[in-house]
């Protein structure tokens, strides 16, 4: 019984891969990536494997029995992707796909949820046993902005008032391999999100607890945020893309309180606390 990963030597794919090699033999696991060479660390099988090169994605595929289709980075491309993906797995005779979708994919008003959203259809069509992980954000997300906050004495953002249910990639991470090797996991879907909500001033509160500065939160419209960010460096099209998605935060699309993820690992979400922390000592 094979486990294909798909963007296993991703921030994510690396993660679940290690805990997959805690629950079963690595022989039994495939990293299904862009770059094989890029693989050997991991200690599994490696096939090359694009996205968007559906004429090979078939025979990658062969022998696969069970698939984690992480979705892809390239937002734009995704539901193409995907779809060309879903067909390969048809082809192949792949037996169950576990997708990464994205929290409340069905109503969410972030512009990622529509490539999901026809993601998720896709899957449902398939005629393949599916399991839908709507994974909501990583909390690196936004303590990857805490050096350049407490170098610039404020944190900006976009995202008002908004409640925030992060949870680390480990969390996330933890949370697909246990889907994957649990029994009768076929057709549910899982919102995960974390066990706490922050808003981004509580975000600041924390970086400023933790270091001893005064570190406040500044609210931005969302065309004043993107200009912020594209005068950071970003490309424009990112930089709007981005404060966007703290537009949606604002509007709680990020914000979950069922604890699905936490009941699904059997262990509490890690804090937003540690991760400043480890972010901090670096």
């Amino acid at each position: 019984m094979k486990t294909g990963i798909t963007g296993a030597t991703g921030q994510l794919g690396r993660l679940v891969v290690e805990n997959l090699k805690r629950k079963v033999a690595a022989e039994n696991l495939v990293a299904l990536v862009r770059s094989p060479e890029k693989a050997s660390d991991l200690g599994i099988e490696a096939r090359a494997f694009d996205y968007g090169k559906p004429e090979n994605l078939a025979a990658a595929l062969q022998g696969i029995d069970h698939l984690l289709l992480i979705s892809s980075n390239e937002i734009g491309k995704r539901r193409q992707q995907h779809e060309n993906v879903i067909k390969a797995a048809q082809q192949a005779g792949v037996k169950w796909i576990v997708y990464t979708s994205l929290l409340y994919a069905d109503r969410s008003t972030l512009s990622l949820a529509e490539e999901h959203k026809a993601t998720e259809d896709a899957l449902k069509t398939s005629g393949i046993a599916y399991t839908i992980l709507r994974n909501g954000w990583y909390t690196e997300n936004y303590t990857g902005s805490v050096p350049g906050a407490v170098k610039a004495g404020v944190l900006l953002g976009s995202a008002g008032e908004g409640k925030i249910s992060s949870a680390t990639r480990e969390d996330f991470a933890e949370a697909a391999a246990v889907v994957l090797t649990s029994e009768n996991q076929e057709g549910k879907i899982y919102e995960l999100a974390g066990d706490d909500y922050f808003t981004l001033t509580d975000l600041a509160a924390e970086i400023s607890r933790q270091t001893g500065k005064e570190i406040p939160y500044k609210n931005l419209p969302e065309t004043e945020y993107a200009e912020m960010l594209k005068s950071f460096g970003l490309p424009e099209g990112m930089a709007k893309v981005i404060a966007s998605f703290d537009t949606g935060a604002a509007n709680n699309d990020l914000f979950d309180d069922s604890k699905q993820l936490s009941r699904l690992i059997g262990r509490p979400t890690t804090p937003l606390a540690q991760v400043v922390k480890e972010i901090l000592a670096k």
